[in-house]
């Protein structure tokens, strides 16, 4: 089989001319679908799609946005027959007895993935975009997005995400100027890209907290969580659909947890632009395995939301 980079009569220049737009079509595909993996290989087939039509592109638009149209025309081909990739919160109310006996693992939920910031961040020509970048990939973004219908979900990406003009998205969307202004205030309403409530604490400040909070599960410590985890703090773990909210509901439950697990190794990394942390837990031989893979929330007041995503499947994805 042919790669996009093999050499073909009139497309000689398409990977050197395609090729810096990679990173930014794999963040668009994982905004619309909320799958690493579907996004990957989505943005493979549009490669390829356009390598082999490269000859036949006219150039009346930019190479980026004939791109940006392949892809978006892949995405929604793709939700047709996919459902919405949902967080344990999306799905039901927080359980207050800490003593409940977990819900089953539920494989066969498509659940919302995390994803590393090596895949979308751009080389840091620009702090400001590197900034926006994070900003606008964060894990409630994301989920928020999955609640949004496919078009209305584009359309909010490209006007306020990646900053296009109205009349650009309607010509890529093939929508009216009217249509694509409806669609995006509809979902302005559901998905408040400005107002996401979490402002970061200054980096000296946020560095104690991380480092206290990899202290509490390396030592098995849940008093060391008190101080740093705040008052409204959520605690989910997919595929498990049960989760907690409320620092001594969450602090209830982690402290049996972390008697149980006994004592582990976190290894640092970074997801959705969010500090994240690989959790390795001391097996019976005395061996580190991957336990879980949490994406924590650092707002001014401490951390408020940690999503342990449970399992070995996420490592390798992020290169652990």
């Amino acid at each position: 089989m042919r790669t996009v980079t093999e050499a073909k009569p009139g497309n000689e220049d398409f990977g050197r001319l395609s090729e810096p737009f990679r990173r930014e079509l794999i963040a668009y595909c994982y905004r619309m679908l909320g799958s690493v993996q579907e996004a990957e290989e989505v943005v493979q087939d549009v490669y390829l799609e356009a390598w082999r039509a490269y000859d036949r592109f006219e150039g009346r638009s930019s190479l980026r946005t004939w791109l940006y149209r392949i892809a978006t025309r892949a995405c929604f081909k793709a939700l047709e027959k996919s459902r919405r990739r949902p967080l344990p919160a999306d799905l039901g109310a927080p359980e207050t007895n800490v003593d409940i006996r977990l819900a089953k693992r539920s494989p066969e939920i498509p659940w919302l993935q995390p994803i590393p910031d090596f895949l979308f961040t751009a080389a840091p020509v620009d702090p400001a975009t590197v900034v926006v970048q994070r900003h606008t990939m964060r894990l409630a973004l994301m989920g928020a997005l999955q609640q949004l219908p496919p078009r209305q979900r584009a359309v909010l990406i490209l006007r306020d995400v990646l900053q296009w003009r109205t009349a650009e998205v309607a010509e890529l969307l093939e929508m009216t100027a009217a249509a694509v202004n409806s669609a995006l205030q509809r979902a302005r309403e559901q998905v408040p890209l400005s107002e996401d409530g979490v402002t970061e604490p200054a980096e000296p400040r946020q560095r104690a907290l991380l480092d206290r909070y990899v202290t509490a599960f390396e030592t098995a410590d849940v008093d060391q969580l008190v101080a740093i985890v705040t008052e409204d703090a959520r605690w989910e773990m997919p595929p498990i659909t049960t989760w907690f909210e409320g620092r001594d509901t969450v602090l209830g439950f982690l402290a049996e947890q972390m008697r149980m697990i006994g004592p582990t190794a976190l290894v640092a990394t970074s997801a959705n632009g969010q500090p994240a942390f690989a959790v390795y837990a001391r097996d019976h031989d005395g061996a580190y395995r991957p336990h879980a893979l949490h994406v924590l929330t650092v707002g001014g007041e401490g951390i408020n939301r940690i999503v342990a995503f449970h399992g070995s499947a996420l490592f390798p994805l992020f290169k652990l």
